[in-house]
């Protein structure tokens, strides 16, 4: 039986004509939509769905058992919180993305309409546990601290939003606020000098330059400087699958400011230990399992390396996910006390990632780490504080018979080639050319073996050149440019090209639970392809394909071969134009987040990024070393290399 077959909801329904907007009318609607609450927690109740121990023992006490439900249907619909131990809220909404698209609370749809339909439905899973938790403890003067809510505002309808969440504060305020325009910055004056909690509020009005950052830098960063604390929001809406979608945003404005109980622990924690110096929430659940990479960023925060002295020695790292941020302002100091101007910000419209602005979200968390400060973050799953990182792999936890059942959902399924099927001894690409170089020196052709993986890489870079950077260029070509660079026999070159072939090839092995799903996905009936941007002919990829073991039918593209690479999407469009045609669900798995995940997920397809063995070695908590730091240390790589490469063999953390 489901909700929808259940006689006293209908009874409490029927009994309520059309109400008209009377007062006395309006308290008897009240009362309706209250009869109906009441039953929807009694039908989950009775069924497991809804726990109030388990619930509470999670997301904090209440009052009544009625008011922890009501917290729960409204916070399911941004954040993944669950209601129980029998009913899983982001396993509801990720098999079935209507819902999170409609933004409405999983658990009603269930019983409403899921339970009716056989929509799948999970037990609740423990995807991620802090190792360490930070307990607020109640301070003398933590809400007497001097605190700054530093506003954007592009929206007027976020206006009545941010109005509502200061008004409930547990603490006095001052309000700083940039506006997108005239109309903006009156309502917000009007607005919030009548809350009894904000002290003041500091208007500016700000060009459509800079997106969040440049307004309140150029605006107001040397006030800032003058507080204990900050506060950072902006209004953000995602415009995608037919109507607003503000779950990201409401996911950050509870755990930041509307939450009374988590802000009242944010300032508590703030007060009692100060070596911290940022906060914010843990990622949104929702966003892709790699948000937490740099992706194609790194050369965008070349000016912040220089500026603040800090360095990138991984490919993750935590930094506020949408740019709204609780901080100490004296460990922004660097950032605070520059002068700004409007063009010193990039100009509309940007691009989806890889700009200064995408740079300068990812380093802010970096420059409080470098300059003595922690930061921390809440998990609103377990509610816990923590220092913890490791949160930014929490999608990265899937043994291998759980990525073999997401996988068989799809018709085809395609693979990358290096570090996803394959794995190197020493993982390091160039060990190859290393080996090559050995022998010229031998030669007296080069100086050293490191020359000649210098020369290597020009001669691949020229070619790359020679053709305006369009297509592909293959071994064949590059080995062509070497022996006009050594002023030798083009043959004598060839033969240096089927040297680091075959060191290449004697060196690599298969990764075997990913070898295992491509045999397990064909015997039940799925297709194979093989995608790889590559300097190796279709031939040799074949041949590695086989070294490994893979033996079952599929279809190679090789970039090489056809001119066409994943990482300038060449690729995928014309991946995307045959799966059009052929009409067949897709899902590609590699471990490049920009080829493999974020210009494949531009074109279309679903994608699963797996982890690189170096992102997996430094995710684990291990030191970086010269393979993680590109190095070319010939004993530090067979040191190091090698163990990398094992720990890395299965390409997700929980085999």
């Amino acid at each position: 039986m489901t909700i929808n077959d259940d006689k006293k909801i209908e009874d409490t329904i029927d009994s309520n004509p059309a109400l008209d907007t009377s007062p006395s009318k309006e308290e008897q609607e009240k009362e309706h939509l209250a009869a109906i609450r009441a039953h929807e927690l009694n039908y989950c109740r009775q069924r497991g769905l809804f726990n109030r121990v388990y619930y509470e023992a999670h997301c904090g006490a209440f009052p009544t058992e009625m008011a922890a439900f009501e917290d729960y249907l409204h916070k399911s619909t941004f954040s993944n919180v669950n209601p129980s131990a029998l009913f899983d809220t982001e396993g509801y909404q990720r098999a079935n993305i209507d819902v999170y698209h409609a933004g409405t609370s999983p658990l009603l749809h269930y019983i409403y309409h899921g339970e009716k339909d056989k929509r799948r439905r999970f037990n609740a899973i423990q995807r991620w546990v802090p190792n360490t938790f930070m307990v607020p403890k109640e301070t003398k003067n933590w809400s007497q601290q001097s605190i700054a809510i530093c506003l954007h505002v592009f929206y007027p309808d976020f206006i009545e939003k941010f109005a509502n969440s200061l008004s409930q504060l547990p603490c006095s305020v001052d309000v700083f606020v940039t506006c997108a325009s005239k109309e903006i910055e009156a309502e917000v004056k009007s607005t919030f000098s009548t809350l009894n909690t904000v002290n003041k509020v500091t208007t500016a009005i700000a060009p459509n330059q800079g997106r969040n950052f440049g307004p309140f830098l150029v605006e107001f960063s040397k006030q800032l400087l003058e507080y204990d604390l900050m506060c950072h929001l902006h209004s953000k809406k995602s415009l995608y699958s037919g109507r607003e979608q503000t779950q990201w945003f409401d996911y950050l404005h509870q755990y930041l400011l509307a939450d009374r109980h988590v802000l009242s622990c944010i300032l508590r924690l703030f007060d009692e230990h100060k070596d911290l110096g940022m906060y914010y929430p843990t990622s949104f659940w929702m966003m892709p399992s790699w948000v937490n990479h740099w992706t194609c960023n790194k050369s965008h925060a070349r000016p912040f390396i220089d500026e603040w002295g800090i360095e990138i020695d991984s490919n993750f790292l935590s930094y506020p996910v949408g740019g709204m941020f609780w901080a100490r302002p004296k460990a922004l100091k660097p950032l605070f006390e520059k002068e700004y101007e409007y063009q010193d910000f990039p100009v509309e419209p940007l691009p989806n990632d890889g700009s200064y602005l995408h740079a300068l979200e990812r380093a802010i968390g970096l420059l409080v780490e470098k300059q003595g400060y922690q930061q921390f973050f809440y998990h609103p799953p377990s509610a816990k504080f923590t220092v913890d990182k490791t949160y930014a792999f929490t999608n990265y936890a899937k043994p291998p018979h759980q990525l073999l059942s997401e996988l068989r959902n799809f018709e085809i399924i395609s693979f990358d080639v290096f570090d996803t099927i394959l794995r190197r001894e020493y993982i390091f690409a160039d060990y190859a050319k290393f080996q090559v170089g050995k022998h010229l020196v031998d030669l007296d052709l080069v100086s050293s073996p490191e020359a000649f993986v210098e020369l290597r890489n020009e001669s691949e870079l020229q070619c790359r050149k020679n053709k305006n950077f369009v297509g592909d260029v293959d071994i064949v070509e590059v080995y062509t440019e070497v022996a006009q660079r050594l002023h030798c026999e083009t043959a004598q070159a060839q033969e240096w090209m089927q040297m680091e072939f075959e060191y290449d090839l004697q060196s690599i092995s298969g990764k075997d639970e990913m070898v295992n799903l491509v045999n397990q996905l064909s015997d039940v009936g799925r297709e194979i392809w093989f995608v790889s941007d590559t300097y190796y002919t279709e031939h040799q990829i074949s041949l590695m394909l086989r070294h490994i073991g893979i033996s079952v039918h599929y279809k190679l593209f090789v970039s090489s071969e056809l001119g066409l690479r994943k990482d300038n999407g060449s690729m995928w469009k014309m991946l995307r134009e045959t799966i059009d045609q052929l009409g067949k669900s897709i899902v590609h798995v590699g471990d490049n987040v920009i080829s493999d995940a974020q210009v494949c997920g531009d074109y279309g397809f679903t994608n699963m990024h797996i982890l690189h063995p170096e992102d997996k070695w430094l995710a684990a908590g291990m030191k970086p070393n010269a393979v993680t730091k590109h190095k070319l240390d010939e004993p530090d790589i067979i040191k190091w290399g090698s163990l990398m490469s094992k720990y890395g063999r299965y390409p997700l953390f929980g085999n």
